[in-house]
């Protein structure tokens, strides 16, 4: 085998370069450079003497150039290659290439992709078939074609994103060896094994062994992730390395839907690990937006790992029916239930001694109420549970003795009431069984333990769709868990006490895996099976990975995945988010109990070449193109040394040629048809007015402004409210506000005010169609408007609307302006500066509005970032003004109409928030804050 960088596809035409010395010496000779001869005719009797003339010789240089121009063509009809693909052995039969395009292939494909081509065009050159396999495919029939065809297939190859099913293709591959015994096969292998490849390596160990394998490979250090959980403290995920060669640290990043960076964890390998954990320490809300994983400077699918809604922590509400005394840790009902949805749920109980427990939880936006052995409720409490259903909760209920005596419609099956004779609690000499779940029950493919065991349970009476509503059954088919959807949200009740009073359940495995199916219910729209449905629910592709880990739309060959699919990515089912968005399902490349291992290639006793290696290239192209040059320049030289290229003839016909060349280019062109050159249009004068300086001076400091209403008493009231409230801030706060501005909202300029403070006065007109425009585009622009009718006193519950409220539902019906809520607790307003409950005036009676926020997600918790544009509006009934005005030596002006002593303090403290959170935006939602506010909240 030649060790030179260049070989040939001809290698007889080199036989040609033979016949160079006789070309050297017939291009010796050339005829004599003819004479120049005056023609006077007395000189040309003399000159027509003959002479005895010998033949010239041909110059050495341009010897030497027509031999190049020769050498150059020879040795382009021999096909040169630079950088060829040297095999072990040189085989003549048609090569078999076999290519991993999986997800390990990921780091270095495009690489893989050009020695790919380079066997390819070795084949051509050799006059040999090739059939080409790619192992991530789905497996066909292997078909030899020509070279051509074989690199037009190969260059429309993709890299999959997922792990090549080898073994799948061996009958194929067994079929063509069978018929094409002395093919070569080429391997181009990424290194990895997910297991299940020990056939396919054994057969070709018999290719290797016959001298018939080559494999082209890279050092497998490819990075992968696998199971992500979302745990009580932090967000985990497995990181795998193949080898111990492979990186030692590395970060994982948390990203959401729209690929915002959350969040990055390291990892580090131990000297002999071949897998450890990822963890991220992050806020439940911001937890609970991770949509996506993934190792950073790794670009592979397997370096991806993907979160849908079954990783979102839920917030779960746990109510015992249980007295003080029977509340302990062992004893208690809620242990079990607490102790089994804690890895992956955020559990609230209610405070010892509450009144209304449920509807403390409820206001807390649970995911998942559970009530365990909770007899009849209450009207009210009955509501607010069917309205949190209705929502697109869930309610949980666990049996026992108070709900066997008590009736309420907050089950999903009637039950039997009454004593034991009827069932009420059915006790056996022997306990039950669990049968198995049946295809249509949410807990179908979950393992069943041998050794649990029922012995009470409370029955539910029979009635036409109970198979459909049994989610769980014993071995008579006696229900044990039932459920059904109601609204948006879903019912279920377990037949079976929350602790190991009925049943053994509790202290089992499947008990936790019962609780996590049936809290990944909450915010799904699942639908609900009918009877004699054996039909499994399935989820089209929404969107898919690519091999480098990017999204992509679903390709044709992805098909629907069952919902309770946990297997690794196929070809047919390939990683990415699947379903609707309310109820997203995720495959991903690796399932949760897969590691990475090297492949033993080297065991297969053949050849072990590199990926990386020189590209070849075919040379022909820049041969032929040089001797073409050179071939002009001999023409050039052979003319010059006959006389028949004169270079001073040369110069004096340039200038001639040039002005040729510029008459024909200018009659070429085409010409406008205009009698004149158009003028060219001038630039408009700006029309705009010039700035007043008094704009400038408005915004050089920060002003409140209020609007004038026409009513002296209640604009001086407006004045002096804001000018105690700029007191306040002055004193409290690191602003230093200009004096307050009364302002006409149809004249003044708005936009150098952040907050307009506008008292409703009933019987004022209403503002123009004009004005009420520049409003909507004050607030549009970041302004905040705070409109105050001042009528919390006059205004009853249950009542009429009031002048001012009548006159501010005017004025607001052509604004466009966000759907109102009252101010929750839990709104950034109450905690910009201040640790607020509520926002008062010269009145606490009134109700104040402010824009909705984003409604809660899957957990019943709103969004970290919810609402993160401030509330362009405010509105009030409790007359803040008054209760922030003062007099000119700084005394109150009017009294608080409530009772309490700190009401105008807290009026004050009212305002500073309203002014820090038009001036700061909601930055105090950020979860960095968490930790300030509860330590100020002694939490």
């Amino acid at each position: 085998m030649s060790s030179l960088p260049i070989a040939f596809s001809a290698p007889l035409a080199l036989i040609a370069l033979a016949l160079l010395p006789a070309l050297w010496l017939i291009l010796r000779v050339t005829p004599p450079r003819p004479r120049r001869i005056d023609f006077p005719p007395l000189k040309i009797m003399r000159d027509l003497v003959a002479k005895r003339e010998m033949p010239a010789h041909t110059p050495w240089w341009l010897l030497a150039l027509r031999m190049a121009v020769a050498t150059l063509a020879i040795l382009a009809v021999a096909g040169p290659v630079w950088n060829p693909v040297r095999d072990a052995a040189v085989l003549r039969g048609p090569m078999l290439l076999v290519i991993d395009n999986g997800f390990g292939a990921a780091t270095d494909w495009t690489e893989r992709l050009a020695i790919a081509e380079n066997r390819v065009a070795a084949a051509a050159r050799d006059g040999r078939a090739v059939a080409l396999v790619g192992l991530a495919e789905a497996p066909a029939e292997i078909a030899l074609s020509e070279p051509r065809a074989a690199l037009e297939r190969l260059r429309a190859f993709s890299l999959q994103p997922h792990a090549p099913d080898r073994g799948a293709h061996l009958q194929r591959l067994e079929a063509f060896w069978r018929a094409q015994p002395q093919a070569e096969t080429v391997w181009i292998a990424d290194g990895l094994g997910l297991g299940g490849d020990d056939d396919f390596l054994a057969r070709l160990r018999q290719e290797g062994s016959a001298g018939r394998l080559s494999i082209h490979t890279s050092p497998a250090d490819q990075l992968a992730l696998t199971a992500a959980e979302n745990l009580a403290g932090a967000l985990t995920v497995k990181v795998l390395r193949p080898t111990l060669n492979a990186a030692a640290s590395g970060q994982v990043r948390a990203l959401d839907l729209k690929g915002l960076p959350l969040g990055d964890a390291p990892f580090v390998f131990g000297a002999a690990e071949l897998q450890t954990t990822a963890r991220l320490t992050l806020p439940i809300e911001v937890r609970n937006a991770v949509s996506r994983l993934e190792i950073v400077g790794e670009r592979s699918a397997g370096a991806v790992a993907l979160l849908d809604d079954r990783a979102k922590r839920r917030r779960v509400g746990i109510v015992s029916g249980a007295t003080a005394d029977t509340a302990q840790p062992l004893l208690s009902p809620t242990y079990y239930v607490s102790r089994a949805l804690s890895p992956f749920a955020e559990i609230r109980e209610p405070r010892p001694g509450s009144t209304d427990p449920i509807g403390e939880l409820l206001a807390q936006n649970l995911s998942v109420l559970v009530l365990a052995d909770i007899g009849a409720l209450d009207r009210d409490t009955a509501d607010k549970v069917n309205a949190f259903i209705e929502r697109g909760g869930v309610l949980l209920r666990f049996a026992g003795a108070r709900l066997a005596a008590a009736s309420d419609e907050l089950t999903p099956v009637r039950l039997r009431r009454g004593g034991r004779t009827l069932g009420g609690g059915l006790s056996w000499e022997t306990p039950r069984k669990l049968a198995p779940f049946s295809r249509e029950s949410p807990f179908f493919g979950t393992q069943i333990s041998d050794d649990i065991r029922v012995s009470r349970q409370i029955l539910a009476e029979p009635e036409a769709d109970l198979a459909r509503k049994t989610w769980a059954a014993l071995e008579d088919g006696t229900p044990v868990v039932t459920g059904e959807r109601r609204g948006d949200g879903m019912l279920a009740m377990m037949h079976v006490t929350a602790d190991t009073t009925w049943s053994n359940l509790p202290l089992s495995g499947l008990f936790v895996e019962m609780l996590r199916k049936i809290v990944a219910l909450s915010g799904t729209n699942a639908a609900e099976p009918q009877a004699g449905d054996a039909r499994v629910e399935t989820l089209s592709p929404t969107r898919v990975l690519d091999g480098l880990g990017a999204f992509r739309s679903p390709p044709v060959t992805a098909q629907p995945v069952p919902r309770s699919f946990t297997g690794r990515a196929t070809l047919a089912h390939p990683p990415g988010i699947y379903g609707p968005s309310d109820g997203t399902m995720a495959v991903n490349t690796l399932a949760p109990a897969d590691s990475l291992a090297a492949l033993d290639l080297a065991a297969l006793g053949a050849p072990l070449l590199p990926v990386d290696q020189p590209v070849a290239k075919d040379i022909r192209p820049q041969l032929l193109v040089l001797a073409l040059v050179l071939l002009v320049a001999d023409t050039l030289a052979t003319l010059w040394l006959g006389g028949r290229l004169n270079l001073a003839r040369l110069r004096r016909a340039a200038p001639v040629a040039i002005l040729v060349a510029l008459a024909f280019g200018m009659l070429a062109a085409p010409q406008p048809l205009l009698a004149q050159p158009a003028p060219v249009p001038a630039a408009p004068p700006d029309q705009r007015p010039p700035i007043p300086r008094e704009l400038f001076a408005a915004g050089a400091v920060t002003r409140l402004a209020y609007v004038i209403t026409g009513d002296k008493a209640v604009d001086d009231m407006s004045k002096a409210g804001l000018a105690g409230l700029n007191i306040v801030l002055g004193a409290r706060t690191a602003l230093e506000p200009g004096e307050a501005v009364g302002v006409d909202a149809a004249r003044d300029e708005l936009a150098f005010f952040p907050i307009l403070y506008w008292p409703v006065v009933a019987g004022r007109p209403i503002p123009s169609a004009e004005t009420l425009r520049k409003l909507e585009a004050y607030m549009k622009g970041g302004g905040l408007v705070i409109f105050d009718t001042r009528d919390a006193m006059s205004a009853r519950p249950g009542g009429g609307v009031t002048p001012e409220g009548d006159q501010l539902r005017r004025m607001l019906q052509t604004l466009d302006i966000p759907e109102l809520e009252p101010i929750p607790r839990d709104h950034v307003l109450t905690k910009t500066f201040y640790i607020l409950d509520g926002f008062v005036g010269r009145y606490d009676t009134g109700t104040t509005w402010v824009e909705i926020l984003p409604p809660a997600g899957e957990d019943g918790r709103r969004p970290a970032r919810a609402g993160d544009s401030v509330s362009p509006i405010v509105i009030t009934s409790n007359d803040l003004a008054a209760a922030w005005a003062v007099g000119r030596r700084g005394e109150a002006v009017v009294p608080m109409s409530g009772s309490d002593p700190r009401q105008r303090e807290m009026a004050l403290r009212a305002g500073v928030n309203l002014v820090m959170y038009a001036l700061t935006g909601n930055y105090k939602a950020d979860q960095v804050h968490v930790p300030a506010l509860l330590e100020r909240l002694g939490q």
